[in-house]
């Protein structure tokens, strides 16, 4: 399969050139293949429903995941926040599809034996941001945040956000450019057909995409990349040197300890800044590309991740449209023409989502482009997507509506949300 996910970060090992380690990243950005092989992310807010406004407790939380596997062969992981996450193997994407939906369905009845519910909203609506995550990681990961002036956002990413990311092929690399320049175009559209992120701390956020206004205001250097130019890899590896490191795993601890200042990878590589006393090696190339989060991250393969999670009765269709438009040749010229209109709106998109009548048209035409390629197993989810446009609806009016029916509270464990 052409999509892996590096492993974990070993201890440092010794200083490499600024030059190896330039190759390094270069080499990590994209990987030459086919197309067709899709893997699926799926992180969801955890919620104890007889104490909604309650966060979980690590604990809670490690006891209950302890020793389960999920059927379909999905790796299951905990966010900062106490949040789930699936990652599913690489495959075709109607088995992948078919694999997070069993895998999803498994996670949920193991979290009903304890009173716990699995929340799909990009933000989390009512609950203050709060690390349950213990690690170092997450620790360094939250004093760099605090040290450098991105306090509320870095904490709300960390605990407060979820999201469906999904993972293509890179193709061949003589289409690079123009592949990932297509995602770019119809990221403004997609995002506004998955915003589900309206709501935080228990009031409107302004925003139909709330979570990705966040991941817009954190740290630049770190989560805006550039636009898809003519040579992805080359601005890749500038974006990624220049990117400010986060933390260092000490050699004589082996913990991670946040760096607390604006330093560009760069700058350590070259020795003009030491950190731990030392420059890095290429395990902290590796560890500070794992930091990098722009809307579409190069990993060897393209990770997108500008989708709020959706509730399980859009997953399926959510997944199958994006993958489509992409990989699919003719739905991929059809989506281009109906995003066309509004590539260039992507402050739109955070702001209005599918309330912006030409947003709203742009994702008509995208789903329509879908649907008639789309493997047919897969077409009724896509329908499900095209009646709710259709009849004037959105994914973040679920949650709006239910707030106004209900008060915040109920958005936490509401079925429909799930």
């Amino acid at each position: 399969m052409s999509l892996t996910v590096p492993p974990a970060v070993p201890a440092a090992g010794p200083p490499a050139s600024p030059e190896d380690l330039r190759a390094h990243v270069a080499a990590s950005a994209l990987r030459p293949s086919g197309t067709g092989t899709v893997g699926l992310e799926l992180e969801r807010h955890v919620v104890d429903v007889h104490a909604p406004r309650r966060r979980v407790t690590w604990d809670r939380l490690t006891s209950l995941v302890a020793g389960f596997a999920p059927p379909g062969g999905s790796r299951l992981t905990l966010e900062p926040g106490g949040q789930v996450e699936l990652s599913t193997p690489p495959g075709d994407l109607v088995g992948t599809v078919a694999v997070l939906e069993q895998d999803a369905a498994a996670v949920d009845a193991l979290l009903a034996s304890d009173g716990l519910v699995a929340l799909a909203t990009g933000l989390d609506p009512v609950r203050p941001p709060a690390r349950v995550h213990p690690g170092s990681r997450y620790r360094a990961m939250e004093a760099h945040f605090d040290a450098v002036g991105h306090h509320l956002d870095g904490a709300a990413m960390m605990a407060s956000t979820a999201s469906l990311q999904v993972n293509l092929d890179a193709g061949p690399a003589a289409g690079w450019a123009d592949r990932l320049e297509h995602v770019r175009r119809l990221t403004p559209v997609l995002l506004a057909l998955a915003a589900t992120s309206p709501l935080r701390a228990g009031a409107p956020t302004g925003a139909a995409c709330g979570r990705q206004a966040v991941w817009g205001r954190l740290e630049p250097g770190r989560c805006r990349a550039g636009g898809a130019g003519s040579d992805p890899v080359a601005e890749w590896t500038e974006f990624a040197v220049a990117a400010p490191v986060m933390f260092v795993r000490a050699q004589a601890s082996g913990e991670f300890e946040p760096v607390r200042a604006h330093v560009p990878f760069g700058d350590w590589a070259a020795g003009e800044v030491l950190l731990d006393g030392r420059r890095p090696g290429t395990e902290d190339v590796e560890a500070h590309l794992t930091t990098l989060w722009p809307p579409v991250r190069l990993r060897g393969f393209a990770e997108l991740r500008f989708l709020d999670a959706v509730p399980a009765a859009l997953r399926p269709g959510l997944a199958a449209v994006v993958a489509t438009v992409v990989d699919d040749p003719v739905a991929a010229d059809a989506a281009a023409a109906a995003a066309d209109p509004v590539a260039h709106r992507g402050a739109d998109a955070v702001r209005h989502g599918l309330g912006d009548p030409a947003l709203r048209r742009a994702g008509l035409g995208v789903l329509d482009a879908a649907a008639a390629r789309v493997d047919p197993t897969l077409r009724p989810a896509v329908q499900t997507w095209s009646d709710l446009l259709a009849a004037g609806g959105s994914p973040a009016d679920l949650v709006t509506d239910r707030f106004r029916a209900d008060g915040p509270d109920a958005c936490l464990t509401a079925e429909e949300l799930r």
